[in-house]
């Protein structure tokens, strides 16, 4: 059975964000943990997950690319991992803790990111081949 050629695009496109967005997050923080100053109160614990968490961005983006519901998985996990540092971080913020409203704004793009693709990916996988 031929695969439905905009289901593979699609997966294309998601494989490619994922592990863009995983190539960038390492990048970021690896430049942060190496001294750079990105100018804002960095929260280390949150630094240490986002960097760690670009491997797991770049995983499921080969992931997506090779297996699509295992990459669809990867990306729900991703999701739920950042919406619970999120709310982690929402909480430390608001009681004083040295969290930066820019690490707010970062970690709500990223649960974001990953909500969009696990989305996408769920769609994807849904779509069934023509007989």
């Amino acid at each position: 059975m031929n695969e439905h050629p905009t289901r593979r695009t699609g997966q294309r496109i998601a494989a490619a964000i994922a592990t863009l967005f995983g190539i960038v997050t390492l990048f970021a923080g690896s430049r942060v943990l190496l001294g750079f100053d990105p100018g804002y109160v960095v929260f280390r614990p949150l630094l240490l997950y986002n960097t760690a968490m670009g491997i797991a961005y770049l995983t499921t983006g080969v992931l997506i690319w090779r297996r699509l519901a295992w990459g669809r998985f990867g990306a729900g996990a991703i999701f739920f991992l950042n919406l619970v540092v999120l709310a982690g971080i929402i909480a430390v913020f608001r009681s004083g803790g040295a969290v930066a409203v820019e690490s707010l704004r970062a970690m709500s793009f990223r649960t974001i990111v990953w909500l969009a693709l696990y989305l996408a990916t769920t769609r994807l996988d849904r779509r069934r081949a023509p007989a």
